[in-house]
């Protein structure tokens, strides 16, 4: 085996792409990394040099080009729109949440049951102005005490115990709360006895427990969650101030794909259109319907130069075939390579790129904050499909992540249950599964559909006890997308590969939460 390549071998300086460079001194591209390419390699090679075609060179280390497209996002300039409560799910805060309010913003009864006043036994009241009058039935009424929402007596004088409901605002002068089961009502004498001790501010939520007017809640960069607008309604909030979502054009390159129907006459089903645009609004991102541009290159550049999106996504064509027009076009249009080529497998051949803002769409680039002449960025991913996903995870994932305000994913680590096989010089993403390691050695749980195509089995995958690990799955090769859609994550294999119990990072799939785990023919 080779020599492996340190895994923090910087990259290429960032450079402009001009038409005419030269394509010497390249290394061979992977042949699995492109559609265009697998076939007539020989052709192609030839036709690299006769038509001055670009091929990869000084590809950057796989943590280099991920590091540099987190800088990326990051370097891009923040803005910050106004949202109503009910839109702002899915966003990221562009300031801290800082309360308007005490919360809660007076003293308040944490359970249903009675406020009194002093030592006990107390004498029972009626929350004269503070509670309401409910007909228990014909000629008989019934006083309900201090409501929610209802103000309360001004003062509960010593000795005194009125009837409270939950989050109904503490009298001046109350001293505790008794929980409704906690209390027996002597009716015949009009006093109230506690069934154990009473201590001072029991089942009392004091004004300012959570918070004071002025704390911070959030830290800018939070994500909005379900609770953050709840807790934003609370503490007073009608709109949030958030990052918008990063806006993304997705554009499909070859003239072999279909859109329905089963493969024939050598054209072949695209996969990436139907999953890169969902897996981008996974990431928080606005991503548009797919524009299908087969393999015209003039069709290419229309639409690089008129993008007024904040990421363009390209499919196929990033290799050096004669119909593989991403480089020659970002070239003729001045766009700046900042990664061409990444050393990783499968997916060598994807680029980073940051476009020049067409004079047509300067004007909304502008009111964006952008500098004049700073168009999107580019990730361009190879065509096949789980090298386009390497592309998604290294290149598009953080780049979008600082597009929108948040901060780069916390890698974490597992350990490989099996042996797995490396690259000599290149680092490797291969799809894994997490399991319990009780669970890792029964056979027949999780996925069962591998001969009959069943489907999952008993559901029993991952639920046994012992260490956590991660297990290689089959199919894992550039064109196939079965082992990542049974993966909850990617685990990133060091040149050379590595051996059973050896601890490796794991790249986490953003739906893995919902997964089952799965096994069976996988791995």
């Amino acid at each position: 085996m080779g020599r492996p390549r340190p895994a923090d071998e910087p990259a290429a300086a960032p450079r402009s792409l001009t038409p005419d460079r030269s394509p010497d001194a390249a290394p061979g591209h992977d042949r699995h990394a492109d559609k265009h390419t697998h076939a007539h390699a020989d052709k192609h090679k030839h036709a690299d040099t006769d038509m001055g075609r670009h091929r990869h060179r000084h590809a950057a280390s796989w943590r280099e080009a991920r590091a540099l497209a987190v800088r990326s996002g990051r370097a891009a300039a923040v803005r910050a729109s106004r949202l109503p409560l009910d839109q702002a799910l899915g966003h990221v805060l562009a300031g801290p949440l800082v309360a308007l309010t005490d919360l809660p913003s007076f003293d308040t009864s944490a359970m249903d049951g009675w406020v009194v006043s002093g030592p006990g036994p107390w004498n029972i009241r009626e929350a004269t102005g503070a509670g309401e009058k409910k007909r228990a039935g014909a000629g008989s009424t019934r006083d309900l005490g201090i409501l929610a929402g209802r103000s309360a007596p001004a003062t509960l004088a010593d000795g005194d115990a009125v009837r409270i409901a939950t989050g109904a605002r503490i009298p001046v002068d109350a001293n505790a709360v008794i929980r409704s089961e906690h209390a027996h009502v002597d009716e015949a004498r009009g006093l109230l006895h506690a069934k154990h001790g009473v201590l001072p501010g029991q089942d009392i939520r004091p004004r300012g427990q959570e918070c004071r007017a002025g704390d911070q809640l959030m830290p800018a960069g939070a994500l909005v969650t379900p609770a953050v607008l709840g807790l934003g309604a609370a503490a007073g909030y009608d709109t949030l101030v958030v990052v918008p979502r990063p806006r993304v054009d997705v554009l499909v390159l070859g003239d072999e794909l279909l859109t329905g129907g089963l493969p024939h006459d050598g054209l072949i089903r695209d996969a990436l259109g139907p999953m890169v645009g969902p897996w981008l609004r996974t990431l928080g991102a606005e991503a548009s319907a797919p524009q299908r541009l087969g393999d015209d290159a003039a069709a290419l550049r229309r639409a690089l130069t008129t993008s007024d999106a904040d990421l363009v996504i390209t499919t196929g064509g990033t290799a050096a075939g004669p119909v593989d027009h991403v480089h020659p076009v970002l070239a003729e249009i001045g766009a700046e390579l900042l990664v061409d080529g990444v050393a990783v497998r499968p997916g060598h051949p994807m680029l980073l790129a940051r476009l020049r803002r067409a004079d047509s769409v300067a004007g909304s680039s502008e009111r964006r904050g952008e500098a004049r002449g700073k168009g999107p960025y580019l990730v361009g991913l190879p065509g096949n499909p789980l090298a386009a996903v390497s592309g998604l995870l290294t290149l598009a994932e953080p780049l979008l992540r600082g597009l929108a305000g948040r901060e780069p994913e916390a890698p974490y680590r597992a350990v490989v249950r099996d042996e797995v096989h490396g690259h000599p010089h290149d680092t490797r993403l291969v799809p894994v599964i997490h399991r319990a390691g009780g669970a890792a050695e029964r056979p027949g749980s999780g996925y069962s559909g591998c001969a009959d195509g069943s489907g999952y089995g008993d559901g029993s995958g991952g639920t046994g006890s012992g260490a956590e690990r991660v297990v290689p799955l089959h199919y894992d090769g550039p064109a196939m997308l079965r082992g990542i859609a049974a993966a909850d994550g990617l685990a990133v294999v060091p040149p050379g590969g590595v051996r059973s119990g050896t601890e490796v990072e794991i790249l986490g799939l953003p739906w893995a939460s919902a997964m089952p785990w799965t096994e069976g023919c996988f791995t």
